[in-house]
């Protein structure tokens, strides 16, 4: 497997991604973006933003780097910066196909990205992900897969991913919504010829939804390769809106809330890679200093103590604007 990589890297930064959601388009959820991106957000402005934060991300030790085909230019900004590093062998390129990116290049659409998890969509998307990152693709992942999802009965389907798989492409799925750890069950269970089709499973992970941890403990325990997305909740747990015991185990530290959300989730044992969805260098660095923040039990219970029920956490990411 690829991540087979990082297993062998021995940069404290190693088991941190970067997730290119931010900066491959110029709408997003992501609170704090009227200050993080420049103000034009031109094609151009952003794939320089974009190649700078790869540029930085690789230098202190990152090695996985992830996008999706909803991600606005995302594959074409990473596609572009690979193609100047053609000796560049020690990095995990993912991808994730199953939202198609509708905004057409404005913050004010009425809809960002469209769901298909429809065979004839991955056969459209994965034709489109091949023609920017070739050979690089390393994973290549369902995109946001919920309960009721087509692909986890598509008995076609799983017989084109598994044919993928055999080529040397990892299948893998990310999830979304309160019942991701019914989904990480049920993908688990997914087989083509008694073989497990799926090698790894992306999921929100963080201080205020922690639900999903049972069931990724048991996808490590499968051996699939876990990634955490959305470890700050989106920018809630840094910036003003900060909850007080985020804000506090900071403070004690001497590092940024943001590392502190980090290094949350990089003491559970089964992850593999957390993701930072930094949108300019100096989140990125801050961000890289979560494998140093001393979390002892009393600074772990406060923020353990911050976890919201499921359906709340989700209700109100729904109800964050795209800017």
């Amino acid at each position: 497997m690829p991540f087979a990589r990082l297993a062998s890297a021995t940069t404290p930064t190693c088991h941190i991604g970067l997730g290119l959601a931010a900066v491959g388009r110029p709408g997003y959820i992501n609170l704090g973006r009227d200050h993080d991106l420049p103000a034009g957000r031109s094609v151009e402005a952003l794939r320089e933003r974009t190649h700078e934060l790869l540029d930085a991300a690789y230098a202190q030790g990152v090695r996985y780097f992830d996008v999706a085909r909803s991600y606005g230019r995302s594959e074409e900004f990473l596609s572009d910066w690979l193609n100047t590093r053609p000796g560049l062998d020690d990095i995990v390129v993912g991808s994730k196909w199953g939202y198609t990116y509708t905004a057409d290049w404005t913050t004010d659409a009425e809809r960002h990205e469209v769901k298909d998890h429809s065979l004839a969509t991955y056969g459209r998307q994965r034709a489109e992900t091949a023609a920017l990152l070739e050979d690089r693709l390393d994973l290549y992942q369902i995109h946001s897969l919920t309960p009721d999802s087509p692909a986890l009965t598509d008995k076609e389907l799983h017989a084109t991913l598994a044919e993928a798989a055999a080529t040397g492409v990892t299948v893998g799925f990310s999830t979304s919504g309160p019942a991701q750890a019914d989904t990480i069950r049920a993908a688990l269970a997914v087989t083509v010829d008694g073989e497990p089709l799926f090698r790894t499973v992306q999921s929100t992970y963080n201080v205020l939804e922690t639900s999903a941890g049972p069931a990724l403990a048991e996808a490590h325990d499968a051996g699939l390769t876990v990634i955490v997305k959305e470890a700050m909740a989106n920018g809630r747990l840094a910036g003003e809106g900060a909850p007080d015991a985020v804000r506090g185990v900071a403070q004690a530290a001497g590092l940024g809330m943001d590392a502190v959300a980090l290094a949350f989730v990089l003491l559970q044992p089964w992850v593999g890679v957390v993701l930072s969805g930094a949108a300019t260098v100096n989140q990125l660095v801050s961000n890289l200093h979560a494998p140093v923040v001393d979390l002892d039990e009393e600074r772990r219970a406060a923020l353990t103590a911050l976890v919201e029920e499921p359906g709340t956490y989700w209700q109100r990411r729904a109800q964050l604007p795209w800017h």
